[in-house]
């Protein structure tokens, strides 16, 4: 019965993430406005729903513990992000840069979960499978639209940026056909959403923000980023 409702939501979420996606690339001559949006929007996800669900459904854990598995996805991802950069300067120039399907990467897993999470709710009642779908399909458009501008800001051309548009897409599905196969327990997410909250503090902070401020640092861009900040707390208390 949880499969007639799981996954036809999670089908709304690949289309909200391919129109999240869409419009970036589209806009790409607004990219530095986007690229505010989404680094508010990445940041914001971080902030307002990873970390507190990773609290939350966390506690045998302990919010301390919680807190530095944050810190820890934060500076992994650091770490593998400076690799990565000390590799591209190796390579031949006008070679694509790694550094976009390593987010890519991170923001599809970031979709993945987001399934399976909703069929995990479901699971447990149709009052919280409702809340958290309205959250996925919600901030699943700014999933979208992060995935395509973290591709075509390090690089990537529009073809590739649609090929990963896709997979971020329907990875939602996959996580919540996932999710009518296995039962996790309860605090099972917890460390999983604490370390993506770290990666994308990582991607927001250091990757997404500068760039979008690099070449039109305007107020402009200031309030994109902003206004990606509080689209999604306004989600997050929408979604509670």
């Amino acid at each position: 019965m949880n499969a007639l409702i799981v996954l036809p939501i999670a089908v709304g979420a690949f289309a909200a993430t391919m129109i999240g996606g869409l419009s970036a690339i589209a806009l790409r001559d607004r990219l530095h406005l986007v690229l505010g949006f989404s680094a508010g929007a990445v940041i914001g996800v971080a902030f307002f729903d990873l970390m507190p669900e990773a609290i939350a459904t966390g506690l045998s854990w302990g919010s301390r513990n919680i807190l530095i598995m944050c810190a820890g996805g934060f500076f992994v991802y650091a770490l593998l992000d400076g690799l990565v950069m000390l590799q591209e300067r190796k390579r031949r120039e006008g070679v694509q840069s790694s550094r976009g399907w390593i987010g890519a990467t991170s923001l599809s897993a970031h979709s993945f979960l987001d399934g399976f999470a909703l069929g995990v709710a479901f699971q447990a009642s149709r009052a919280v499978g409702v809340v958290v779908a309205t959250a996925v399909l919600v901030h699943d458009f700014s999933d979208g639209l992060n995935t395509v501008n973290v591709v075509v800001k390090n690089g990537g051309d529009r073809k590739t940026a649609f090929r990963w548009l896709l997979l971020d897409a329907a990875a939602p599905v996959a996580g919540a056909a996932a999710s009518l196969l296995i039962t996790l327990p309860a605090n099972g997410l917890a460390p999983v959403l604490a370390l993506f909250s770290g990666f994308f503090l990582y991607i927001g902070a250091s990757d997404l923000l500068p760039e979008s401020r690099h070449a039109h640092p305007k107020l402009f861009t200031i309030l994109a980023t902003l206004c990606g900040a509080a689209t999604l707390w306004l989600v997050t208390q929408i979604a509670g």
